[in-house]
């Protein structure tokens, strides 16, 4: 099979698993490519809500921390989009919970900035760093208090 540069990016994005995993035997190295935005098909997967692809690039040795070229990482893009069932994937396949982009934002700010309450419990519960403050000072609390999300801040408070 002769594949092309954006073939894995594509299957990735849509959600096809039979054509990711003819690309992996093809070249294992797949799992590794970056387009040019810095994103790997683990990174597009995840922002794509494809789980079982997600499922596969794990299984066959993604890294979960690598990031994209703001230095954002498959865990933040969850927080970002909302994925629960894929923020419990990432981080029991070791994602770190307190891993940085280039803004200093963790995932943690982004899942009390868009409001997922579940994935925030999941990050706190996995020892996510409230005092972590991105490049504006701020920490995930107060990027809770800014959107005025009761809960959120509620939940926050009690790993303060």
């Amino acid at each position: 099979m002769q594949a092309q540069q954006g073939d894995v990016f594509d299957a990735c994005r849509k959600g096809d698993l039979g054509m990711v995993q003819e690309l992996y035997a093809a070249d294992p190295t797949i799992i590794q490519q970056e387009d040019m935005k810095g994103f790997t098909p683990l990174i597009i997967a995840v922002y794509n809500n494809q789980p079982e692809v997600v499922d596969f690039l794990l299984e066959k040795g993604a890294q979960p921390d690598e990031q994209d070229r703001s230095g954002n990482s498959a865990l933040m893009g969850v927080c970002f989009k909302g994925y629960t069932a894929i923020a419990q994937k990432l981080v029991a396949a070791g994602a770190d919970v307190n891993q940085r982009n280039s803004q200093g934002a963790p995932a943690l700010t982004f899942a009390a900035t868009f409001g997922h309450l579940e994935i925030a419990r999941l990050l706190l519960e996995h020892g996510a760093d409230t005092s972590l403050r991105d490049s504006r000072g701020k920490s995930p609390l107060d990027h809770a208090m800014i959107q005025e999300n009761t809960p959120m801040v509620e939940l926050i408070q009690q790993y303060v």
